[in-house]
């Protein structure tokens, strides 16, 4: 009895991750209110994240009926959320263990070594620990090995990304307080390099005055629905009313149908959102509360977001930059082969306005400009060259939207076919 309630524990992510949180509350000797109180939430946060999988599953599967009637080809849309959210279905277990081992490597890592980097955005912590239980799972790999490789993978990713990008970091915020933990360094990488080298850093985009009416694009929820709706009302007028009408809605109008889906789309992102909200407010004060403790003068390694309000220009500068970077970048991936990636909002928003701030740290307007341009193109043929391996795993529909899940995947799956 014991070893089958053990079992089903082990096999369940919620009751996994909602144990991470218990002990850690325990460890700062919460009261037994909190304890309970996060513990519960942990839990219900990675229901909730499942819920907001189906709706975004649904929608994502309707408009590439759609994409692919319309332009007679399969449009992907990349989503870190969704992707994640199916591969928790076969690899929920496995990402539960990497995830909260590797937490434990990285805190080893920072105390042991001069890196003294804590990551701290757990969303991007989750998908990576999905996206290494996936992959290595390619070669054979399961149980035990599977997540202590992983793991050992994950810690290694959690301080080599920061410590990569802290010159840059250093450069936009003038000190060493904060790193950046956000699994899309390699285009920021990126866009600090062209921006020194094509820009003045002196002539910066703070200096443009950008209209207020464009502040709806710091509030998601109105951006991705308004985006969602271009997207799939554009689709829908070159696949047809009479395709969607007796094909996809059921008799409904093809144009109320498609506005449908997209408000149901970013309905699904902001559940899913809500979900890991709620599931991060609980693990990472728990996780920093142990880190502080083992790794003396811990730098944190924050979400992206945390740089937007350096050079808040930069931020919308860069959004359009990488999106219309995405849009061309359509065009070109056929050409070489690749499936067509359509330029999601959200990671084209939340990696490109990064790529404008660190371009234009190194090299002002035309910096942001440039630079986040190069993560547009990124984060448009990375997850293209990605997307046949997950295909491989069943994983159809969707793929990762920020660079360096998609380089990982595909740098981890040469070498398994390398030495397998």
């Amino acid at each position: 009895m014991f070893d089958l309630i053990m079992k089903d524990i082990l096999g369940t992510p919620a009751i996994l991750v909602g144990l991470f949180a218990l002990i850690g509350l325990l460890l700062q000797k919460k009261k037994s209110a909190d304890i309970v109180s996060g513990t519960l939430k942990t839990i219900m946060g990675f229901l909730i994240l499942g819920a907001g999988a189906n709706i975004l599953i649904a929608s994502l599967e309707a408009f590439g009926k759609m994409f692919n009637k319309a332009f007679s080809v399969e449009g992907i849309i990349p989503n870190n959320e969704a992707i994640v959210a199916v591969a928790q279905q076969t690899f929920g277990t496995e990402t539960a263990m990497i995830m909260l081992l590797g937490m434990i490597v990285n805190i080893i890592i920072a105390r042991i070594t001069k890196f003294k980097y804590i990551f701290l955005t757990g969303h991007h912590t989750m998908f990576m620990a999905c996206l290494i239980a996936a992959i290595l799972s390619t070669g054979g790999l399961t149980g035990a090995p599977l997540v202590l490789i992983g793991a050992l993978l994950l810690g290694i990713l959690m301080v080599l990304f920061p410590a990569l990008l802290q010159p840059y970091v250093r450069e936009i915020t003038g000190s060493n307080d904060i790193a950046v933990g956000h699994f899309g360094s390699l285009g920021y990488l990126v866009s600090g390099f062209i921006g020194k080298r094509v820009g003045n850093r002196e002539k910066t985009t703070e200096e443009i005055k950008v209209p207020q009416s464009l502040g709806f694009l710091r509030d998601t929820s109105v951006s991705v629905s308004l985006t969602m709706t271009v997207l799939f009302i554009v689709v829908a007028l070159f696949a047809g009313p009479a395709f969607i009408e007796t094909k996809l809605s059921g008799g409904q109008n093809f144009i109320v149908y498609s506005l449908i889906q997209a408000i149901t789309f970013a309905a699904g992102v902001y559940v899913v959102l809500a979900g890991v909200r709620m599931l991060l407010a609980e693990i990472v004060p728990a996780f920093k509360g142990i880190a502080d403790k083992a790794v003396p003068n811990a730098i944190p390694a924050l979400d992206c977001p945390t740089v937007f309000p350096f050079a808040p220009n930069a931020v919308v500068i860069g959004f359009f930059s990488s999106f219309i970077a995405g849009l061309i970048s359509m065009f070109f991936l056929p050409l070489f082969g690749l499936s067509i990636i359509v330029p999601g909002l959200v990671p084209h928003f939340f990696t490109g306005a990064a790529a404008g701030v660190f371009g234009n740290a190194t090299g002002g307007r035309r910096g942001a400009v440039v630079g986040s341009f190069a993560n547009g193109i990124l984060i448009s043929f990375l997850p293209a060259i990605l997307l046949p391996v997950l295909a491989s795993l069943g994983f159809k529909g969707t793929t990762f939207g920020d660079s360096d899940f998609s380089a990982v995947g595909i740098l981890l799956s040469m070498l398994i076919k390398l030495f397998t």
